[in-house]
């Protein structure tokens, strides 16, 4: 029996007060995964070679940094 058959068959005995939880997360596990665009790439390598700018505080204090520069 396949993992998908198995699932199946699982649904069935699932109690209807608890399908709600089921159907959540099978939707969240039904979309596929997501590529980095380009730019997000290059900012990835840029941190794994050492650079970038690393922050640490509150989101208040990081708009109002980026709003300096």
């Amino acid at each position: 029996m396949s993992n998908r058959d198995l699932a199946k068959n699982l649904i069935d005995k699932i109690p209807e007060s608890k399908l709600f939880y089921v159907i959540s997360y099978l939707q969240g596990a039904a979309v596929p995964d997501e590529t980095p665009n380009a730019d997000t790439l290059e900012a990835f390598e840029e941190l794994d070679s050492g650079g970038g700018h690393s922050f640490s505080g509150t989101t208040e204090k990081l708009f109002n940094e980026l709003m300096e520069d």
